[in-house]
């Protein structure tokens, strides 16, 4: 018995160690998932921060990009908005039958045997032509042109220019255009002036001012008189 004991006590002293071994390795296993879990949630979280963030970068990427578009779009829409390729050759027709009745009236209400009229202020017509028939319903068609020339504190009409003779105007036009009273040539244009007793003073050259006064007044309301200088 003795015996049998000790060998009882021998064999259970042999058994004993084995199932703390195996809980012990059981715990660290199991330790060892739960950090791989964790591990994988933590890094599976910042993937998709990250991807989140790549998306809204994207997504405001692509949101910005067409805003920027349609500005640019908007831009080119208001540049070509008051552009109408019929009524600027209409606009060039008409300045152009301007300065041939400027030239025609040389003989009869200027006086003169030669006339100037710089570039300069018939481009500067054109636009204002173009301006202030924008908000007419005819456009540049419904107007009726007053053509005068101030000299010596008088307006001298030259001509009267209906743009389109077939439509009944909606608004009229008094162009005012002045001589050039700058420089050396108003001091010396009397010299070159024709005199005689029996006819009225002709000059030999005028030239027109750069600057004239324009004054619109609307033929279908009662609106007051626009007179503009440029």
């Amino acid at each position: 018995m003795p015996a049998q004991c000790a060998n009882l006590k021998s064999s259970d002293s042999s058994f004993s160690p084995t199932p703390t071994t195996d809980s012990t390795a059981k715990r660290l296993s199991w330790s060892k998932l739960m950090q791989k879990l964790t591990d994988f949630s933590g890094s599976s979280v910042n993937h998709s921060m990250d991807s989140d963030s790549d998306s809204c970068s994207r997504s405001e990427c692509s949101e910005s990009e067409p805003a920027l578009l349609l500005s640019d779009v908007s831009s080119c829409d208001e540049c070509d908005l008051f552009y109408d390729p019929v009524e600027e050759t209409l606009c060039k027709e008409v300045v152009q039958l301007i300065a041939c009745s400027l030239m025609d009236a040389k003989d009869n209400a200027l006086r003169c045997t030669k006339l100037l009229i710089p570039d300069q202020l018939l481009e500067h017509i054109g636009q204002e032509l173009l301006h202030l028939a924008a908000s007419e319903p005819c456009g540049l068609r419904g107007a009726l042109i007053d053509l005068c020339v101030e000299q010596q504190d008088v307006c001298q009409s030259v001509e009267q220019i209906a743009v389109d003779p077939y439509l009944v105007p909606t608004f009229q036009l008094t162009l005012v255009l002045r001589l050039d009273c700058g420089g050396l040539w108003p001091k010396i244009q009397g010299l070159f002036s024709a005199k005689s007793p029996s006819t009225p003073t002709v000059r030999h050259a005028l030239r027109l001012s750069t600057g004239f006064r324009v004054i619109k007044k609307k033929l279908y309301s009662s609106e007051e008189l626009l007179i503009e200088e440029c």
